[in-house]
């Protein structure tokens, strides 16, 4: 019966310091966009040289619009735990909900994101409407 007690007691132990270990590490948990500073370092990583001069978080935190002062146009996305970014261009797509703004880039793998963008969401699809009627050429980057 002890050495039964002495396993218990030591898988309970085991699983503590496993969890331990991966808040300390910051594994897993949620990945949102908490604030403007931490959106331009991920423009940065995914984009470098990239230097926003405008940026509309989603409310919710999954995702971010980014404007430069070349008039490009970012948009960040969760991609399982990391963060995946295009720069958008006359193929890419959005429809403006009220406050809402589903973009697309047109490439398939990366898909469309729909922001909750507030009272902006109607600024920003003005943007990008602006960027389907050729007025700036851009590329894709791959994060």
């Amino acid at each position: 019966m002890t050495a039964e007690l002495l396993k218990l007691a030591g898988s309970i132990a085991a699983i503590l310091f496993i969890a331990w270990l991966a808040r300390f590490w910051r594994l897993g948990g949620d990945v949102r966009i908490q604030s403007e500073e931490q959106a331009r370092d991920i423009a940065e990583e995914t984009l470098c040289g990239f230097n926003p001069v405008d940026i509309a978080i989603d409310k919710a935190g999954i995702g971010a619009l980014m404007r430069d002062d070349q008039g490009r146009h970012l948009l960040i996305r969760r991609h399982g735990v990391q963060w995946a970014g295009r720069l958008l261009d006359g193929h890419s797509e959005s429809r403006l909900d009220q406050n809402f703004l589903t973009v697309g880039t047109g490439e398939r793998t990366f898909g469309t994101i729909t922001l909750n963008l507030g009272e902006q969401a109607q600024q920003w699809a003005s943007g990008l409407r602006h960027l389907n009627n050729g007025q700036h050429k851009t590329g894709h980057t791959h994060a």
